[in-house]
């Protein structure tokens, strides 16, 4: 009976998702080019945030510099693409190899060393402000002038270059991948240890796991994905530069989502992103047009410290409770039925 009732809930969890990205998908068909521009970014983000949630949220690994393997992904595939031709698929794969290697250097290096926690989290901060001054320092990928994409002439899949609709398109299809590989690693055996660990790592490794590998392994593949979602996001802008890639609001953009949606779930990220960052881009302009500056930091401020205090496991978890009290009666109700006609 429970295994039943655990496959229906699986079904509906599905059903959901696939219902809300089949809505996304009419919405990026009908709308303006505002309006899908802000949801490619925010599409973008969820992805990103997603390899932040399976870092936090499931491995319990806390990193604050996320912009450092966003950049990775966005340099590599701009290197490969201007300097040298190449299409951006094998730019993306080469980043996400190559921040996926530097996150497990990383991750080796602070927990071999006992560097945990916060120090950790101080330590990728650090790395990425390291990263944004060497690549505004190199001229070969231009310093602080960032690199140019040419101007595409039309929606090409193989040079992974088109409109603003056809990159709302591949944004949309990455947010799915993100949600559902969260979903599926979070009820995989990596994610039942990777929970263990983030909460109880004395009793995870008096259980025979090996805490220090699944550690690196999650940072490895949560830099990776970062990067995937870096190399898209500058193809996205067109440009790249140091400051705006690797700066430190890319990293808060990048945790916002699943702080303000929900940590260690497949939806937070994404309601999360839906949620902070319109928000951020509303009062960004606000903020200029009133004379305002740092209005949009201000909101992400406020929206943080309201979430936290109100809503403390973020938005997400909210929403599942309210639909599991409004369900409650109704199946109090046909249980009561049941027993009246037996």
């Amino acid at each position: 009976m429970q295994r039943t009732s655990d496959q229906t809930s699986d079904l509906k969890r599905w059903g959901a998702g696939v219902l809300v990205f089949a809505i996304l998908a009419v919405v990026g068909g009908v709308s303006n080019a505002y309006v899908i521009s802000l949801l490619t970014i925010v599409l973008l983000f969820t992805f990103m945030g997603q390899s932040w949630n399976l870092m936090l949220g499931i491995g319990g690994q806390l990193s604050i510099g996320h912009a450092l393997f966003v950049g990775i992904g966005a340099y590599a595939v701009a290197i490969l693409n201007i300097k040298y031709g190449i299409t951006p698929w094998i730019g993306l794969l080469v980043g996400a190899v190559i921040a996926g290697c530097v996150g497990a250097v990383l991750a080796w290096l602070s927990f071999r060393f006992e560097v945990r926690g916060i120090y950790f989290a101080l330590l990728t901060i650090a790395a990425a402000e390291f990263a944004r001054i060497m690549f505004g320092g190199w001229d070969f990928v231009g310093g602080m002038q960032g690199l140019f994409y040419q101007a595409p002439s039309g929606a090409d899949l193989a040079m992974l270059r088109g409109d603003a609709q056809f990159y709302y398109f591949v944004a949309l299809a990455l947010a799915a991948i993100g949600v559902a590989g969260t979903e599926m690693i979070s009820r995989s055996y990596w994610g039942y240890v990777w929970r263990a660990m983030r909460d109880d790592d004395e009793a995870a490794r008096a259980l025979g796991v090996r805490t220090f590998r699944h550690k690196v392994l999650v940072v490895s593949i949560s830099a990776a994905t970062a990067a995937v979602g870096g190399g898209v996001l500058g193809l996205v802008q067109g440009a790249i530069f140091p400051d705006s890639i690797m700066g430190m609001a890319i990293s808060v953009d990048v945790l916002i989502g699943p702080v303000v949606g929900g940590l260690g779930t497949a939806f937070g990220p994404l309601i999360g992103s839906m949620a902070a960052i319109p928000l951020h881009h509303a009062m960004g302009a606000l903020g200029d047009s009133l004379g305002i500056p740092g209005l949009n930091s201000i909101a992400y401020g406020a929206v943080l410290i309201l979430v936290v205090w109100f809503l403390p496991d973020g938005i997400w978890p909210a929403i599942v409770r309210l639909y599991g009290a409004i369900q409650l009666p109704a199946r109090g109700r046909i249980a009561q039925l049941r027993k009246v006609e037996e």
